[in-house]
């Protein structure tokens, strides 16, 4: 449930929100370039319960093709490897007694369309995202309005405004989704 937004400054940090969390996701995706960011959400099993990778080891990837796990509690190595596997990043790791070693393999042309396309459909939930926000922003301008708080002028401004705010976070989505495309296809 999104929280009613009482001004524009609460929409713009709403809005602001929602495109970290898209270039989060995007950074997420593999560009043919080892990043820690790959593998950190990958959910362990630890004890028990669903941990993030993160949580239980040091990642780093002192090579383009390479990420290397030092997990803080070495017994878990096991479980580390089984959920990357299970986790279809189409990597293969490989454990010695105290790390383990991911090599990240060149994207095929299939795997780069396919990024292309998660690309895409990344970008367009943040789009809605935006989308939703305006609307709720609208609705809430518009009860205002009825109950006599604002003017039809303010009104009408603060919607100008909102809808120019909107289009402006779009088109920086927009951009993000351009340039991990081309990131992904120039490799």
């Amino acid at each position: 449930m999104i929280m009613p937004i009482q001004s524009l400054d609460e929409m713009h940090q709403h809005m602001e929100k929602t495109l970290a969390i898209c270039r989060e996701e995007l950074a997420r995706l593999r560009v043919g370039r080892a990043s820690s960011a790959m593998v950190e959400d990958v959910q362990v099993n630890y004890y028990g319960a669903r941990t993030p990778l993160k949580h239980l080891a040091q990642i780093s990837a002192p090579e383009a093709n390479l990420i290397v796990v030092r997990p803080f509690d070495t017994s878990q190595i096991a479980a580390i490897e089984k959920a990357i596997l299970e986790a279809n990043l189409g990597f293969n790791p490989v454990s010695d007694k105290e790390t383990v070693h991911i090599t990240v393999p060149k994207l095929s042309q299939e795997r780069r369309q396919e990024m292309v396309r998660l690309i895409k459909e990344k970008s367009e939930e943040s789009k809605v995202a935006l989308r939703s926000n305006r609307r709720h922003f609208r609705e809430e301008i518009e009860q205002r309005q009825d109950r006599g708080e604002i003017s039809e002028d303010d009104l009408h401004r603060a919607l100008e405004e909102m809808d120019k705010t909107t289009n402006e976070y779009v088109k920086q989505i927009d951009q993000l989704m351009k340039e991990k495309e081309k990131q992904i296809t120039t490799i």
